[in-house]
């Protein structure tokens, strides 16, 4: 029987999911995704969850969908596999969770990032990236393209141009080259992965989850937005969150010159 397909373990306001395939390199598998969607499900619903954290174990972060393993769905009314209803169930309800949890998301990519894997990462908030780490477009090579918001994410990190490339080449990119175009915040020693990012999920988890929920927001509306619109939705969010204990206490802290101490209220 295989092990549980995500680990999970919450300290000082951070979930941290580890995939748990490593046989697989994390593929993703039915179980998997709906260990994932229940777990991001409990931190949008528990005040004191404050931070979620992802990463894989083992060698690689997450090899994409689980080919040999129903990763790809059954074979519909014709015999031929649907893709399109796996992606209706399993993985487009996944990546919706992750953008919609208004409470800040980190991916610690600890080894390869291939396929659906690369993509589950961009749908974070921040990526941290091992040095020996990849990301790996590699949809093409089986005659599919970018999913999970792949051809969503990589235009908007990396710039049309270099989206295209990815996609129709399904090139390996390195940690360090991928931080160079857009695509990781920082890239660290694969020693000190998970204590820096471990770190600043901590960081986050003690700061003003309100205010990251606002961000979230706005900067996944922003895509569509007209800059009117834009200006309006910063408005309207901005005189929320100037209501907010929050901000009460920040402006306290500012001007007393001491570390705040935000409730999320």
């Amino acid at each position: 029987m295989e092990e549980t397909p995500v680990i999970a373990s919450l300290d000082r306001g951070v979930l941290t999911l580890r995939l748990n395939r490593p046989q697989r390199l994390n593929a993703m598998s039915q179980p998997l995704i709906t260990r994932l969607r229940e777990e991001i499900a409990r931190a949008g619903g528990d005040p004191t969850i404050r931070s979620m954290l992802l990463t894989g174990t083992g060698r690689g972060f997450c090899a994409g969908a689980d080919l040999a393993g129903g990763g790809v769905g059954s074979a519909g009314a014709d015999g031929r596999p649907d893709v399109g209803a796996v992606m209706d169930q399993l993985y487009n309800p996944l990546i919706r969770a992750i953008r919609e949890l208004p409470k800040p998301v980190i991916a610690a990519v600890n080894g390869v990032a291939a396929g659906g894997g690369a993509n589950l990462a961009l749908a974070c908030d921040i990526v941290l990236a091992a040095r020996s780490a990849r990301f790996d477009q590699a949809f093409v090579r089986i005659s599919l393209l970018p999913d999970l918001g792949g051809t969503y994410f990589l235009p908007h990190t990396v710039g049309d141009a270099r989206a295209r490339a990815l996609a129709m080449l399904g090139t390996s990119v390195p940690a360090e080259q991928a931080e160079r175009m857009g695509m990781v915040w920082q890239v660290v020693d694969d020693a000190a992965l998970m204590d820096e990012a471990t770190k600043l999920a901590r960081k986050l988890a003690a700061g003003p989850t309100l205010s990251y929920a606002a961000i979230k927001k706005a900067m996944n509306a922003a895509a569509t937005n007209t800059l009117d619109q834009q200006l309006d939705l910063e408005r309207d969010a901005q005189r929320d969150l100037g209501r907010s204990a929050d901000f009460k206490e920040g402006v306290a802290a500012f001007l007393a010159k001491r570390p705040a101490n935000f409730t999320g209220r």
